[in-house]
């Protein structure tokens, strides 16, 4: 047998799962593995800035195509909890990604050994699997192990900590003998979609919540031609959004308190049954039970049995994966169709459409400082039906997906469930890894672009470009937005008159010199009709000089966007509605008279 150090052998084995891509930062207690990632090749590392920022660069190379796996790279204690947040994230949205963090000497791991920290107990409730390997000749079977983990059943993340002598040690292997573990997802029976398309096909105005596990498992298709078979309307989840197009005839718009749209509130409230796919019921998206279930059967497909039941009990849960689920809903749907016993659901789904053409936002807005809202109308203009989407958390996140559309699976990259800030900037740059020659937009508030903003280099370092919108009113609105309930506006305030930029006035960082500085390239904007003309430059400016070009909005300090805090029938506004085709000129449809 050919022998090498079992850090080699763990390269070979990322190579042979299929890793091509690894995103780190070296040092003393993981030197072995790099060395050993040089000697092999095939696996391009990108270095990053920040280890967290390893950990969100691996997460948006993951979500930006089916089959990734992201791998981040870090040495020993501080690398190791630095890349929790990342784990938490991933875990969260079940995205698998590896964490490998090098370690102390295993002989002194219980002496206080200099940056010896028991990571794998720190990560174990945010992973799937966390494993301090002690013998060398186990590095194979944990590698091994842990890309079967994170493929079976509901994905997410595992981290693998190694001793750096564990690392050095020269154990037998032969990588061509390697073979991966076949995956294991549980799969629907006939019987159970039988007896859920029963259901369906018994209520009157059905609606399909499509969820992130549909995207997770490659099924998008499958679920839009489940739809078209039998005609009921879909509402994506947050998380699953851009299964199916925006304009899809079908597509019966997001619900919830934040991120939901006007008529897909109004449309799931006036449905009698819900056929949940891939979804885990968020809070965010149902809000109170009461309002969400009353009057309405449920049935809910998962691919973890655990989940079924943990926030409300269905009418009848599926322990499946989604792929493995729809392809029978399929099959059944076209025997049902073919016997002419599936009900005609052409009215039903035509009244969504109706809600779609007249329940609106108003995005047109011509003040100075700019309102949000047109900002997201010109993106709307600027970035098309190929754009991928990637934003974490704050009004900007939630006004986004109000206004914004989005076309096709992993074309909205969202941390749902964790939501940190400073995710956005590492994870387009993952995105932008995985799909070198797409159109990826990144959306962040000024607080979530400053939590990671060193990231930008490394897009610069490494030629990684992509556009980056950043709305900047020197706030942090959305917990402003939630302070109005305590009657308070306190420590959320980010104004100061900066001596360096006078004519920022008081909204401080000058982003565009720090941006500039980081060696990127960077366009302010103050007029609503400057908004088109930079987004057009900043496309430019990407392919010009294959760096992020951020486009900087002034916003108006203090705008409330439309949320609920409480039920989905009860969302507060706040802004005027759009009453005139001419108040929301990029919705999906012109604005009909209601």
């Amino acid at each position: 047998m050919p022998r090498m150090t079992a850090a080699r052998a763990a390269v070979e084995i990322l190579k042979r799962e299929g890793v091509s891509n690894a995103f780190g930062v070296p040092g003393a207690a993981i030197n072995p593995f790099y060395a050993a990632l040089k000697a092999s090749g095939g696996v391009h590392h990108t270095l990053a800035r920040h280890v967290e920022g390893a950990s969100h660069m691996a997460e948006g190379y993951t979500r930006a195509k089916a089959g990734n796996i992201g791998v981040c790279i870090g040495t020993s204690g501080p690398a190791g909890t630095d890349m929790i947040t990342g784990l938490y994230s991933a875990i969260a949205d079940s995205i698998p990604i590896l964490c490998i963090t090098g370690q102390a000497p295993t002989a002194v791991l219980h002496k206080e050994d200099f940056q010896a920290v028991d990571i794998s107990s720190i990560a174990k409730p945010v992973t799937k699997a966390a494993t301090t390997v002690l013998e060398a000749a186990q590095v194979p079977g944990v590698f091994q192990q842990a890309f079967h983990l994170m493929r079976t059943g509901r994905p997410g993340p595992v981290l693998i900590d190694l001793p750096i002598d564990v690392q050095l040690t020269e154990i037998e292997f032969d990588p061509e003998l390697y073979e991966p573990i076949p995956v294991h997802k549980p799969a629907a029976s006939r019987k159970q979609i039988e007896r859920a398309i029963q259901m369906l096909n018994a209520s009157e105005r059905p609606v399909l919540v499509a969820g992130g596990g549909i995207i997770n498992a490659d099924a998008s298709e499958l679920l839009v031609e489940f739809a078209e078979l039998t005609g009921v309307p879909v509402i994506p989840t947050l998380m699953g959004w851009g299964i199916l197009p925006d304009d899809h005839e079908l597509n019966a718009g997001m619900v919830g308190l934040q991120t939901s749209h006007r008529y897909g509130n109004a449309n799931f409230l006036e449905s009698d049954f819900v056929l949940g796919i891939g979804n885990r019921w968020a809070n965010r998206h149902t809000g109170k039970l009461d309002v969400y279930t009353q009057g309405r059967a449920f049935v809910h497909v998962d691919i973890e049995p655990t989940q079924i039941g943990k926030i409300f009990a269905p009418d009848l849960g599926i322990a499946s994966d989604a792929k493995a689920a729809l392809e029978l809903f399929v099959e059944v749907a076209r025997e049902l169709k073919a016997a002419g016993e599936l009900k005609d659901r052409s009215a039903w789904a035509a009244s969504t459409q109706e809600r779609k053409a007249t329940l609106q936002r108003k995005t047109h807005f011509d003040n100075v400082p700019l309102k949000p809202q047109r900002v997201y109308e010109e993106m709307n203009r600027a970035f098309g039906p190929e754009t991928r989407y990637v934003t974490t958390i704050g009004l900007s996140q939630i006004a986004g997906a109000q206004m914004l559309h989005v076309y096709k699976p992993r074309h909205w990259i969202n941390c749902g469930q964790a939501g940190p800030l400073g995710w956005t900037i590492p994870a387009a740059l993952g995105v932008a890894t995985a799909d070198p020659e797409g159109t990826v937009v990144a959306l962040s508030g000024d607080y979530d672009f400053q939590f990671m903003l060193e990231e930008l280099a490394v897009g610069a370092q490494h030629r990684i470009p992509y556009v980056h919108v950043l709305v900047n009113n020197s706030y942090l609105g959305l917990i402003r937005q939630a302070q109005r309930n305590f009657d308070i506006d306190f420590q959320v305030n980010l104004e100061f008159e900066n001596l360096n930029s006078p004519e920022l006035g008081v909204y401080g960082v000058d982003h565009v010199k720090v941006v500039e500085g980081l060696g990127c390239k960077a366009i302010r904007v103050t007029e609503p009709d400057q908004l088109l003309p930079a987004f057009e430059e900043a496309k430019k400016l990407a392919v010009e000089f294959r760096v992020p070009v951020v486009v900087e909005a002034i916003l108006e300090r203090v705008t409330n966007i439309a949320m609920s805090g409480t039920d989905i029938a009860s969302v507060n506004e706040f802004e005027d509605l759009a009453t005139d085709p001419s108040h929301a000129p990029t919705a999906i449809r012109p604005l009909a008279a209601s």
